[in-house]
């Protein structure tokens, strides 16, 4: 078993990490957008459509190797997911189209009267969905604040609005944005004291820390595979209950029984071979040559060994970021509590427009993103409107000598 994370041998498994901007290494701290892929990805994509690209259920070879295939990746997802059951892991195009489509099966169960709580920390996918949904069935929306000098959620509020007339609660594993990490565990112990049902937004987490569904005891959990060194594939994981009984919106061919019932049309088969192996190149990094061992044990390890990785290179940042005049980072800064965010750190300026940081960023072969990046409620609570901030985003293939980096570009844009 492998005790400790080695990044250069990491770095070596993603192609991308060799480019080059005017003859410098780029450095690729956009990975809050979509994370960069190992070769092991690309070439299972590849494989698949070269070798088993077959629709699903037929009782020819190519069709029965691809039917393999997609029922090893609902195992996978399951171990990535913390499930015991693959049965409850369906993919589709990505987070957002499978949180409208489960927002319209919710929707049928509510009446006027009801009661939906969001929060103002959300990416707007989990936000927008569940306030039409409401307006559709005549529910009302209620919305859990921050606390804007960490960006964290103010669990007191979000205490005294749960009631019997509450039916869902929407909330993210981890802040896009600033990066904060919620008490989803808590929030889903509240939400069913009152009978409600809890929503798990765990996009921004997933590449950081374990999913851990059946702990958790949430209700439903969605992520994206590309932000965990996967293609464009999302994932939603239900409760068996809920998976069977909702009113699924699906054409009448299509089996009725879960994960089927979620999954409309033909999927991406070649995308979830590259879910398959991002899963396993993840679960690999804290294996050797002693045997591949259980996935869902060996994918704990290597949580484990990058988050303590992540979590210096993130000190690095924000110790660095601290000394440069005029900029103010949004979320936590406190040494004693970086284990209460993921290594995503936005910030502002003073005297500089985030767009301007961004291209001269770019300019430098830094990539990074300015904007509100769709936690539009967080921007607009933190009135930010409309410049946004620029992000940063950590990821287990950055280096401490990017984040120098990226500190002395800021030095030398504030210095003029």
């Amino acid at each position: 078993m492998i005790s400790s994370f080695d990044p250069d041998t990491c770095r070596r498994q993603f192609p991308a990490l060799g480019r080059e901007v005017d003859g410098r290494p780029a450095v690729f701290f956009d990975g809050p957008a979509g994370s960069q892929v190992p070769r092991r990805v690309i070439d299972a994509i590849g494989d698949y459509l070269a070798g088993s690209n077959a629709n699903h259920g037929g009782s020819f070879l190519t069709s029965r190797e691809s039917d393999a295939m997609l029922a090893e990746a609902h195992r996978a997802a399951a171990d990535f997911m913390g499930s015991a059951d693959a049965e409850l892991v369906a993919f589709g195009a990505n987070m957002t189209t499978l949180t409208f489509a489960l927002s319209r099966a919710l929707a049928k169960t509510w009446r006027a009267g009801d009661e939906v709580i969001v929060s103002r920390s959300a990416h707007d996918a989990n936000f927008t969905p569940w306030v039409l949904a409401a307006a559709d069935a005549g529910a009302t929306v209620r919305y859990v604040d921050i606390r804007a000098g960490d960006c964290s959620l103010d669990l007191e509020e979000l205490a005294a609005m749960l009631c019997e007339r509450t039916r869902l609660v929407a909330v993210a594993c981890a802040s896009n944005f600033s990066g904060t990490i919620h008490p989803v565990e808590k929030i889903a112990a509240l939400a069913h004291e009152v009978g409600a049902q809890v929503f798990l937004d765990a996009v921004h987490y997933a590449p950081h820390a374990p999913l851990a569904v059946e702990q958790w005891d949430c209700d439903f959990l969605v992520c994206s595979a590309y932000k965990f060194f996967g293609p464009h594939v999302g994932l939603l994981w239900g409760k068996r209950r809920w998976m069977e009984e909702l009113p699924a919106y699906k054409v009448r061919p299509a089996e009725d029984a879960a994960p089927d019932r979620w999954m409309t049309g033909t999927q991406n088969h070649e995308g979830i071979a590259g879910v398959l192996a991002a899963i396993d190149y993840l679960a690999d990094l804290s294996r050797d040559e002693a045997g591949p061992g259980d996935r869902r044990e060996a994918l704990l390890r290597t949580w484990e060994l990058i988050g303590k990785y992540e979590r210096v290179l993130l000190r690095r940042l924000l110790d660095g970021l601290a000394g440069i005049r005029g900029l103010k980072v949004w979320g936590i800064t406190d040494p004693a509590r970086d284990h209460e965010r993921v290594p995503t750190v936005s910030f502002t300026i003073e005297g500089h427009p985030s767009g301007e940081i961004d291209r001269y960023l770019a300019a430098c072969g830094i990539f990074s993103w300015s904007g509100n990046f769709y936690a539009l409620p967080l921007s607009e609570a933190l009135e930010l409107e409309p410049g946004g901030a620029l992000r940063v985003g950590l990821l287990h293939y950055n280096t401490a000598a990017e984040v120098d980096r990226l500190v002395e570009a800021l030095e030398e844009l504030v210095g003029g």
